[in-house]
């Protein structure tokens, strides 16, 4: 088949990562300067440009999960058994904890609808296009065929459970020692009282210590990713919750967790880009305050987004890069028409919004 719409056409054009590339031999000059007058001054600013966060800063960013995990898991997780089914430690009653015959752990994801299984798959995959995919435990499509080999040790296990044959479901990695994330300022115990969050700018960051900083980087992340898969079940029902529960943006933030190298876990993206773009209307107002409470940002994060708007690719580079990557997608399929055409709306207010920052 042709190229779908919205695919950039093969040929003369440069590829998507071949043009991210574009200006950056452009920029050096000018950052090299900017660093010699900070280092004059005998200060470190964390941030660059007005907009965009420190090299140095984004240097001390824990790497997360590495390329090369993501790349293996895929084939390690279909190939290898499933010792046992667990109850607990995955969310929802209906998914489960599988100890897998290579000695690994993976939660096993299966949702209340094959959307929620394609949120989560669609919504991983755009991270990689995004460049942020670190921040999300390894994961990949299965089906469940309990006369198959990768189920055959549990089949009693899965009589119990009530999930049908030939559901797609998702393997995630499971990780060890992952810990509760409180929201800081300005999305945590200053946005209570059914406050919307205040900015968060280049102007109140020089006097904060380095280990917030760093953390704010990824939060800045977190924020633009959660507005593009319009995923509200995270910090944006926390400040619904705000209406009957003044405190809640003190405790914990649903699916975030701080994993063992004290970098944030993006976890449980089942409401992402499918059953969040069905309720827009329900929680942009939470998402767009969201989104317009950060003016500073990752800098490849920013020419991803700008690329994406000016090719208006968002749904094609997802659509390659899921297919590319992830053989069962034909099994819950793509992105209807619409939803593709939301998704590059989502992306196009993004760029606005960075382009807001910058002339602010």
């Amino acid at each position: 088949p042709g190229p779908q719409r919205g695919e950039p056409r093969q040929g003369g054009q440069k590829t998507f990562r071949a043009l991210l590339a574009v200006g950056r031999e452009q920029q050096q000059e000018q950052e090299q300067q900017e660093e010699q007058e900070q280092e004059a001054a005998g200060r470190a600013a964390p941030v660059r440009r007005g907009i965009f966060w420190s090299r140095e800063l984004e240097a001390r960013v824990p790497r997360g999960f590495a390329a090369e995990e993501a790349a293996a898991w895929p084939a390690a997780a279909r190939a290898a058994r499933v010792s046992s089914l667990e109850r607990g430690g995955c969310g929802r009653s209906s998914n489960r904890l599988a100890r897998l015959s290579d000695g690994s752990r993976a939660c096993v994801r299966y949702g209340v609808s094959p959307e929620q299984i394609q949120g989560e798959a669609l919504s991983y995959h755009l991270a990689g296009v995004l460049g942020m995919q670190q921040r999300l435990p390894p994961m990949a499509l299965a089906l469940v065929e309990p006369r198959g080999r990768q189920w055959e040790p549990v089949r009693e296990e899965l009589r119990g459970s009530l999930w049908a044959e030939g559901a797609v479901v998702s393997l995630t990695r499971w990780v060890d020692n992952l810990t509760a994330v409180v929201a800081p300022a300005p999305w945590g115990s200053e946005a209570g009282g059914g406050r919307r969050p205040r900015a968060l700018s280049a102007a109140e960051l020089g006097g904060l210590p380095a280990a917030q900083l760093v953390e704010l980087v990824q939060w800045s992340d977190l924020i633009l990713f959660d507005y593009l898969t319009a995923n509200f079940d995270r910090l944006a029902s926390n400040l619904f919750s705000l209406q009957w529960d003044p405190r809640v943006m003190r405790r914990a933030t649903s699916n975030l967790l701080r994993g063992p190298d004290g970098g944030l876990v993006f976890m449980d993206n089942e409401a992402g880009l499918v059953h969040g773009y069905r309720l827009l209307a329900v929680w942009d107002p939470y998402h767009e305050p969201l989104l317009r409470s950060v003016c500073v940002f990752r800098e490849g994060t920013a020419r991803r987004v700008a690329e994406l708007h000016r090719r208006r690719s968002a749904a094609a580079e997802l659509r390659r890069q899921y297919r590319a990557r992830e053989p069962l997608w034909a099994h819950l399929g793509f992105l209807s028409e619409r939803q593709a055409e939301l998704l590059q709306a989502r992306v196009d207010f993004v760029h606005r919004h960075i382009a807001h920052c910058r002339a602010q």
